[in-house]
């Protein structure tokens, strides 16, 4: 981009991911609407994006993640834990294991409680099925004729068949729909794709809407800072390689940078807790002391066995030929082992503290993983991912600089709560007790992690202290609150308190972290989001021509 005076747009939308693609699809489909999507990383052109099993090397290609860290976890031996994100178009849905998961209606119902007005079940349930083409599903739950593609999978290892068969030995139901009233239970998740391949939200809403000549998107910018007039949002300043841009938004700016990224671009801009930014050299705008506290994450536990069977996905000599014939297939055809998403299987169990819900969640990968796929392992085994869905920690997301080129200081906090210990404990028993099932007999396995000489409830926490990792969901950073909330940062309609013409459309604004998989609640939230800004500019557009 060569221009270096401002351009103007009726809307920006700051991110290219799960919310900001959703937005720039809805938004420009009127074309009186001129709209611009900013994102930072590049565009989704590599291939191992679009082939579900290429998510095994996408940690590996720094270019599409912002390789975050977070600050060392005293309840975690002083670990800096490692948080991928996307960046790139689509974001995080370019990156993720692919699991289609909503939460619990529950979930919704306590956004409302908590302030969260429109944001019920009954209220959010219409955008799920608005977002969703999932031609087998019961259209009580499910649409059919939305832009984001859901299927079952197209291949399944047998090691994933023996998880769920060991449903009926563990007296726990066989569940065929995560997504229904009922989701207790285990069974093979639903998956964003389309023929084989992934369905991110860039590929979604963005790939089929390319060419609209009210659609601006930039890749490989990053916003510095929102600009503000006088309590009013009116473009943003970014950056493209070592040019300065302002853009002037006419209606709105709307930030969909994520649960890392939206709170601290609001405070770069002069919007968070006063004293914070004034010790920055930042000068405070509105003082809104919510942004970047209420960080929520979900805290994972891997239980790991290798076998000499040889099953599953494993790097060995004799998976050679295995390889070279799934390349094929999935060359000729997009069948076959390439088309998994790896975490195929899973489901949600309730621990001895649960009320009415399942309190856990788990993931059955049919291979061995090591430091989020970064470190490659050998051999043959399968892994069992489990997590405690609704921990009572809170952490934040504060400026470590006033420079935008630098990371913020991510602390989730984990474990604080001692009842979130509790949970992780017997979330570690309850994995352990399913992969001692008799499915699991035919494969020869051995523990490798924690280890069987791991048996107490102190060993057992102390093996999460040593080991746990995030799952990749953080959320709840400029949360929605009633507007007398001090602590809320968006109103029930995304507007930032104190600030017209910006709102705030992402994974941040969630008051709590739902029980499940965050991708799909996000592309909810974004469709809500977007029907409420067409209503407002219909209003407004009204008005104008009433008093002409």
């Amino acid at each position: 981009m060569q221009q270096t005076g401002p351009l103007s747009f009726d809307y920006i939308i700051i991110g290219g991911g799960s919310a900001g693609a959703t937005l720039a699809a809805r938004l420009s489909a009127d074309k009186h609407n001129l709209v611009c999507l900013l994102e930072a990383g590049s565009k989704d052109t590599n291939p191992f994006i679009h082939i579900p099993f290429g998510l095994a090397a996408l940690a590996h290609i720094k270019g599409l993640n912002w390789n975050y860290s977070t600050s060392p976890q005293a309840q975690l031996n002083q670990r800096c834990l490692y948080w991928p994100r996307g960046k790139t178009l689509g974001g995080s849905s370019s990156v993720n294991a692919m699991c289609y998961i909503r939460g619990s209606q529950n979930d919704y119902e306590q956004w409302k409680q908590m302030g969260a007005s429109g944001w019920g079940w009954q209220d959010v349930l219409p955008y799920f099925k608005k977002s969703e083409s999932y031609a087998q599903g019961d259209p009580r739950w499910h649409g059919d004729s939305g832009p984001l593609s859901v299927t079952e999978l197209r291949y399944t290892s047998p090691l994933s068949t023996s998880f769920v068969h060991s449903a009926r030995e563990m007296g726990l139901d066989l569940v065929a729909d995560f997504n229904q009233l009922d989701r207790e239970g285990l069974g093979f998740y639903q998956v964003t794709q389309t023929k084989g391949q992934r369905c991110s939200a860039a590929k979604a809403y963005l790939a089929p809407i390319q060419d609209r000549t009210n659609l601006t998107i930039m890749t490989q910018v990053l916003v510095e800072k929102i600009l503000i007039e006088q309590q009013v949002a009116t473009g943003v300043q970014l950056k493209s390689g070592q040019q300065a841009i302002q853009l002037n938004a006419r209606k709105e700016v709307i930030v969909c940078a994520g649960a890392i990224n939206s709170p601290q671009l609001l405070m770069l801009s002069g919007i968070g807790p006063k004293r914070q930014l004034q010790n920055l050299g930042i000068k405070s705008v509105f003082d809104l002391p919510g942004v970047g506290q209420n960080l929520q994450d979900h805290l994972d536990a891997i239980i790991q066995h290798e076998c000499k069977n040889s099953q599953g996905y494993g790097l060995a000599l004799n998976a050679i030929p295995v390889w070279l014939k799934s390349a094929y297939h999935y060359w000729r055809k997009r069948q076959g082992m390439l088309t998994s998403n790896i975490a195929e299987a899973g489901g949600f169990i309730k621990s001895s503290y649960a009320s009415a819900e399942p309190d856990i969640q788990l993931h059955f990968l049919p291979a061995k993983l090591q430091d989020h796929g970064r470190k490659y392992v050998y051999g043959y085994g399968y892994s069992l991912h489990a997590c405690a869905l609704y921990p009572k920690s809170r952490g934040y997301i504060a400026l470590a600089s006033a420079d935008p080129a630098q990371p913020a200081i991510i602390d989730p906090c984990y474990l604080t709560h001692p009842d979130d210990q509790k949970i992780m404990i017997e979330a570690v028993k309850l994995a352990r007790r399913l992969l001692s099932c008799a499915e699991f007999s035919q494969y020869q396995s051995i523990e490798l992690q924690p280890g069987t000489e791991i048996q107490s409830d102190q060993q057992i926490l102390q093996f999460v202290r040593e080991q746990a990792q995030t799952i990749y969901h953080p959320v709840g950073t400029c949360k929605i609150g009633a507007i007398d909330d001090p602590m809320a940062v968006v109103d029930p309609q995304l507007r930032v308190k104190g600030i017209k013409a910006l709102r705030v459309v992402d994974a941040s604004v969630m008051p709590t972290i739902i029980g499940g998989n965050t991708n799909a609640a996000v592309i909810m939230i974004a469709e809500k989001a977007a029907d409420m800004i067409l209503q407002l500019n219909s209003v407004n557009s009204g008005q104008v021509e009433t008093e002409l």
